[in-house]
């Protein structure tokens, strides 16, 4: 299983996730010691029963006693009504418990994941966080689903063992002589299930990757008619699955058939020796059937035992997992004296910034990179695949944290601005579109949930997407289903710009926006373009002309600083490399486009 260096590391320096689940029982408490409290009502009434039978056998039936016959059979009626009463509200509350320990963990680490810095995400498998996020939650909610109905079971134990020992100690040894083994028994099978709950573990979490991976890239497995080869992937994963599955099968197919064999094993001991005490008279006949019943009620709570054993060594494993992922710090946070926008038009600043996403020992993709964007201005940044023209767009809502250097906004260090309060003066159209599954009012105002209808209308219009729009069957309110692929590439990209337009930034960031939009209507952004840009702090990342031509300034990168800046025009006429690029971009976009 692929894992970061930063998991890795915290893997190293943390205790094992049993952290995560003493926060639970703490956080729960109250509400799991109600349940406890029901399981010992229901305890109570489960072993009154035998009692009142042995009453009423010794003296209604043996003792020919019809009243106190009577009374008996009446006791114990009630607390098998009060024992269904309490067996009912015990598995209720247990498994509310359950699915609220669930509840709580899911959105702690919902909203920790969103949180986290874009460097995590960008080596971190979608599909392990999905299974941390869904399969091991679910194991810690079975855990603190079965505890207190556990705890209730071990109170059972133990009260109807005091009660064997008070109807006949040597009954008892028969009966329980074999409860040492049942504990060497435990320890062997939890030590033998970690290392296959382990593996459980891992391959869910590969299996989730190849599924997501597969239906997220379907178009890619297609076009390749890679499907084959993407069966035979998954099929090895559900087989390496499998085959830990089974082994931990194995595992539990030992143990558990064993803790029920040992409270049967002594029941015959107890039949045998029992009988014979019966007729000898050394032993009521109502004492012997209470007895051979607790012995029977022994089953129930050493199979919970058993269950709970298995189910901890998985909750505890699943609880490492979601505490290497919770326990991994975000790198880009608020600093404590951090405040709210200053005022300004959107004047940026880069100063001598240094930047590489590995490390700093790694080739920069930065180097002393310096840039000046007085407030108002639009500049366009071009050159190569590599130079670091996306870098200095994702550096500036602090996307990625600066190694060295310092970045401005309106005078004021970006690092001194709440992130939120940032990126929300900041609107950014990526090269990649990402639609949700949403109307397509509803992906136009993203950003800004409560504009009005007039509003997103005005947005589409200005990115040019209005026409499209009207086209469809239900207009703004139609559906576009899932990541938007059932618009075309162009569609979708004027939907992020009506997107980032809605937002009305201080500062707008095109990082290759028009990438995908046919050539032909390619003037109806330019257009659309140059009425929202104006008067606005715009970065333009391009490699079509037309799309550059829109800046007032043109600073060409290479190898991660600037290395010439002029007009669109004075570019063309003094610089052969400027003009290299800008000829190999309508070829390499007219290919996206077919």
């Amino acid at each position: 299983m692929k894992k970061t260096a930063e998991v890795q590391s915290i893997k190293r320096e943390e205790k094992p996730g049993r952290v995560i689940l003493r926060q639970i029982l703490h956080e729960q408490r109250l509400g799991l010691s109600i349940v406890v409290l029901v399981g010992v009502i229901w305890t109570l009434s489960k072993v009154a029963a035998p009692m009142f039978v042995r009453r009423a056998i010794d003296y209604g039936v043996e003792g020919e006693d019809r009243g106190s016959l009577l009374l008996w059979s009446s006791l114990i009626i009630a607390v098998a009504v009060s024992a269904a009463v309490f067996t009912g509200f015990r598995r209720y509350r247990s498994v509310l418990e359950g699915r609220l320990s669930e509840a709580v963990l899911r959105d702690r680490i919902f909203a920790h994941l969103q949180s986290m810095h874009f460097a995590f995400h960008d080596v971190t498998q979608t599909g392990e966080l999905m299974s941390r996020s869904n399969t091991d939650l679910v194991q810690i909610a079975n855990l603190m689903t079965l505890l207190p109905m556990t705890i209730a079971s071990v109170i059972t134990f133990c009260v109807v063992a005091v009660l064997l020992l008070m109807i006949s100690p040597l009954l008892t040894l028969l009966a329980l002589g074999g409860m040492p083994f049942v504990s060497v028994l435990g320890v062997l099978f939890a030590r033998r299930l970690q290392p296959s709950v382990m593996g459980i573990q891992r391959e869910a979490a590969q299996v989730a990757t190849v599924v997501e991976e597969n239906v997220a890239g379907v178009r890619v497995v297609k076009g390749f008619g890679a499907e084959s080869f993407q069966q035979q992937r998954f099929e090895t994963e559900v087989k390496d699955l499998y085959d830990e599955s089974m082994a931990s099968t194995k595992v539990r197919s030992v143990f558990l058939p064993a803790v029920d064999a040992l409270p049967n094993l002594g029941l015959i001991a107890v039949l045998g020796f029992g009988g014979h005490s019966v007729i000898n008279g050394d032993l009521s006949l109502g004492s012997f059937v209470a007895f051979s019943v607790y012995v029977l009620m022994l089953i129930s709570p050493l199979r919970f035992i058993g269950m709970f054993v298995a189910q901890a060594q998985r909750a505890v494993v699943s609880g490492e997992r979601v505490h290497e992922i919770l326990s991994t710090r975000p790198r880009v946070v608020d600093r404590s004296a951090a405040s709210g926008l200053p005022p300004g038009r959107g004047e940026v600043r880069f100063e001598n910034v240094n930047f590489g996403y590995q490390s700093a020992s790694d080739p920069p993709v930065l180097a002393n990179f310096s840039l000046r964007l007085k407030a108002g201005e639009s500049v366009a940044l071009v050159g190569q695949t590599g130079c670091g023209k996306s870098t200095v767009a994702q550096l500036l809502p602090r996307f990625y944290e600066a190694q060295s250097g310092q970045i401005f906004l309106d005078g004021v260090d970006v690092r001194d601005i709440r992130v939120r309060k940032l990126r929300e003066a900041i609107g950014i159209v990526f090269e990649d579109t990402f639609l949700f599954s949403d109307t397509v009012a509803g992906n136009i105002a993203f950003g800004h949930p409560e504009a009005g209808d007039a509003a997103i209308v005005r947005a589409a219009e200005l990115a040019g997407a209005a026409e499209f729009i009207t086209d469809l069957p239900n207009g703004y309110s139609t559906e576009i289903g899932e990541r938007g692929f059932s618009l075309s590439g162009g569609q979708r990209q004027r939907l992020a710009i009506a997107r980032a337009i809605l937002t009305d930034p201080r500062i707008l960031i095109l990082d290759d926006a028009t990438s995908s939009v046919d050539p032909t209507k390619e003037h109806e952004i330019r257009e659309a373009l140059e009425e929202v840009m104006a008067g606005r702090t715009t970065v333009v990342i391009a490699h079509r002309p037309a799309t550059v031509a829109l800046a007032d300034r043109v600073l060409f990168m290479a190898d991660g600083r600037i290395v010439a800046e002029g007009t669109h025009e004075q570019l063309l006429d003094s610089h052969p490399e400027y003009r290299e690029v800008l000829a190999a971009a309508p070829t390499r976009k007219n290919k996206e486009i077919l």
